[in-house]
Order: structure tokens, then sequence, then C-alpha cells
């Protein structure tokens, strides 16, 4: 069994309140998501071990959701930041596009990441392949993380297929993708 290294990081993204019911944007299962993504952030603060959360402003007043400034913005209370987290704003899918994560986790001297949020299709591949390329070794809790059904080309294609599809391209190249039990008992 693999143990959690100490140079490991939490990567919470996205997990804003718009995407949860009755917002602007509802995943399929998100508050499930964030359940299990919340088991890891109990585990990573005793562990001591740092946690970054990530939230999403659009910069248009037209954006169909996370409008800045907004209560749909804002991280849910399931995972909400706490004591010195860092909170990083981002204004595109990739966390690491024109923000001060890569500087964070840097100053954290952080080598790897563990990864939750949404959507999987979007924010969470794109950040995850960036880290990838940036040379973190990257865990996906592919449990603690959400999407909804795409359209495309006329077809819907179910949350549970999408979610599948991004979770083994990313296993393919880019992460090792995990279930939040399997990562919470490599922190015993």
């Amino acid at each position: 069994m693999t143990q959690i290294q100490p140079n490991t990081a939490l990567l919470l993204i996205d997990f804003q309140n718009d995407y949860f019911p009755g917002g602007k944007w509802e995943l399929k299962n998100t508050q499930l998501a964030a359940d299990n993504a919340a088991q890891l952030l109990t585990a990573f603060r005793q562990k001591q071990l740092p946690v970054i959360h990530v939230r999403h402003e659009f910069e248009s007043d037209d954006a169909p959701f996370f409008l800045s400034g907004s209560e749909g913005a804002q991280i849910n209370n399931t995972v909400a930041a706490g004591g010195d987290e860092p909170i990083i704003l981002k204004h595109a899918a990739n966390s690491f596009k024109e923000t001060r994560l890569k500087q964070v986790l840097d100053t954290l001297n952080i080598e790897n990441l563990t990864v939750a949020g949404a959507m999987s299709h979007m924010c969470i591949d794109a950040g995850v392949r960036a880290a990838a390329d940036l040379g973190y070794n990257v865990t996906v809790a592919q449990d603690a993380c959400a999407t909804r059904d795409q359209v495309f080309n006329g077809i819907t294609v179910p949350a549970e297929q999408v979610h599948a599809s991004f979770m083994a391209a990313l296993a393919f190249a880019y992460a090792r993708v995990e279930d939040t039990e399997v990562l919470l008992s490599e922190m015993k």
C-alpha cells in the first residue's frame, strides 16, 4: 500500500454553490462528491498537510454561473476553507493559468497533489493535466469529483459516462486515479 508523502497537498477545485442543488449549474451528485472531498479535507487537516482551495469567477456579467461576488461563486460550506488555507481565484478552466497556484505550491515545497472537485471534464481535467505537465505527481480522488450530462452533435452523454471517460484519460497518462476510501486508507 502507498503511504501519503509529507510533501503532498490537497487541491480542492471549484466546489462552489452554483454546482450544488438549487445552484445555477447543478452537477450530478455534487453533494456526494463534496462529502467525499470533506473526508479527505478532514484527513489532510489531521495530518497537518496543506490544503489549497480554488474557486472560479467569470469576468463577464453575462456568464451562466459563478458571477463575480455572487453567493453561487462562493465555496460550498461542505468543504469551506479554514484557518490560513489559501484560496486561489481563477478565471479559466486551468487552475494554474494566470493565478498564484504554482507559487503557493512551490512555497510549500509540494511535489504531490491530491485533487478533487468539479467539473470532471473541464476544470479537473485542465488542472490535472497542467499539474502533471509542471512536474507534480497527481492523484485524483475520482469519487470526489462531479460533472453533468453533456450534449455533443445532438447526442446527450450521461454524466457518469462523461466522468468515466475523463477519469480513464487522466489515468492513462496524467494521474493516479483512485477512490476516496483507498486514499484515506493510505493516510492512516
